[in-house]
């Protein structure tokens, strides 16, 4: 086999289209949607046969692509019949292959592939199901594990797909239901060849590949730290409004969805560690130890982030208390201004006649009714009491933040 074998050229990969702005009015009707569909293809499953193959509405057409290596060897190439991959893969038993399949949208193909790569038909429902959790079984030539790819869109929900990982003697079979995937970084490994993924046993691909999808985490964890603070500070500059707290508790669901998908993938890699040596070498074990450690992290972000989620909703819940004894605050002084000069003038507006009906003077009943400055010294007092109360919650401090 030549060692100069160069790379066939790729096509390029279909385009992800952008997705809209961010809808303000209410809740993202699209991803509602999704999940109806998710649940409604659930329940037309209830009652099968295990083991019973189902292609999802929906499902992209599969790209079947195959990438041979051993140390000195390289070639990558997008394969158009399944018959021609899978006899180069058996005519080059000494190369270590990965074949990536990307789509599930052919039921006849899916078999051949259950059946040339002896695939428990319960495992392989497992891969077209696209929901599984993470996790790891024992096969009759390897190991099937189970991992989520995540990312956090612009429609702030985050995004998973499933990665279903076979290994065999010389092989990685991976499946995947979208064209695009966060596994491009071991390809480039792959390439350049400066890796030890070349020189190593397809176990360690399989690592490789774990290893990148927990790297995953952390730009999906960081974009939800940033839109954590963009709503703090939305929230500390006193423009909080129900749509804040709509996309609060949003975002909360958000991270208690990838809590329960990293916490499966920490339990998948610590039943990695447990496998006896025949099924997991010790040279393995080692790097999965750093994948442990990547989960752990993952789990240790998302517990700080629900407990920053729980905060932010209690701090809006507070500002909105505050706002709202602000305006109880405005209105208690308006109303403590006006009971005094209520008073005085509903004691004036009282009907005691200074003369009584036979002519005599009342002395006490309200001798200032006849006055000529009656009426601008009760404006008067009226205004002192005015200045006065207002001079008085000043010094208090209520007229002010402080």
């Amino acid at each position: 086999m030549s060692s100069s074998a160069t790379a066939t050229p790729l096509p390029p990969l279909p385009a992800t289209p952008t997705p809209p702005e961010e809808e303000d009015e209410g809740p993202h009707t699209s991803i509602t949607a999704d999940r109806a569909a998710t649940r409604q293809a659930r329940l037309q499953r209830v009652g099968q046969r295990p083991g019973t193959l189902n292609i999802r509405e929906g499902a992209l057409t599969p790209r079947l692509f195959l990438i041979s290596y051993d140390d000195t060897f390289f070639q990558e190439q997008e394969y158009q019949s399944y018959e021609e991959l899978l006899a180069y893969f058996r005519q080059h038993s000494e190369l270590k292959h990965w074949l990536d399949i990307r789509g599930y949208n052919d039921l006849a193909l899916m078999q051949r592939l259950q059946e040339d790569f002896r695939i428990h038909p319960l495992q392989m429902e497992d891969v077209l199901n696209d929901y599984q959790r993470a996790k790891v079984e024992e096969t009759e030539d390897g190991l099937f594990l189970v991992s989520r790819m995540t990312e956090f869109t612009r429609l702030l929900d985050i995004d998973d797909d499933q990665l279903s990982i076979f290994t065999g003697p010389n092989y990685v079979l991976t499946f995947q239901d979208d064209y695009e995937d966060c596994l491009e970084t071991v390809r480039l490994r792959l390439r350049t060849g400066r890796s030890n993924i070349r020189r190593r046993s397809p176990l360690y691909l399989a690592y490789a590949l774990t290893d990148v999808v927990l790297d995953h985490y952390y730009p999906t964890m960081a974009a939800i730290g940033d839109y954590l603070e963009t709503l703090e500070e939305r929230i500390f500059q006193g423009r909080p409004d129900r749509r804040v707290l709509n996309r609060i508790l949003h975002i909360k669901k958000d991270i208690v969805r990838f809590r329960r998908l990293v916490y499966p993938e920490r339990e998948k890699i610590a039943e990695l560690l447990r496998m006896p040596e025949e099924q997991m070498p010790d040279e393995i074990k080692v790097f999965f130890k750093d994948c442990y450690d990547h989960a752990i992290q993952a789990l240790d972000l998302a517990e700080s982030y629900r407990e920053t989620v729980s905060s932010l909703v209690e701090l809006y819940m507070s500002d909105q208390a505050n706002r709202a004894n602000e305006v109880m605050k405005v209105l208690t002084i308006i109303s403590s201004i006006f009971i005094p000069l209520s008073f005085v003038v509903g004691l004036y507006g009282m009907n005691f006649q200074r003369e009584g009906p036979d002519g005599r003077i009342n002395y006490l009943n309200m001798p200032e009714l006849y006055s000529p400055w009656g009426y601008p010294v009760l404006l008067m007092i009226l205004g002192l009491i005015v200045i006065f109360q207002l001079a008085y919650f000043y010094r208090k401090g209520w007229l002010t933040d402080k």
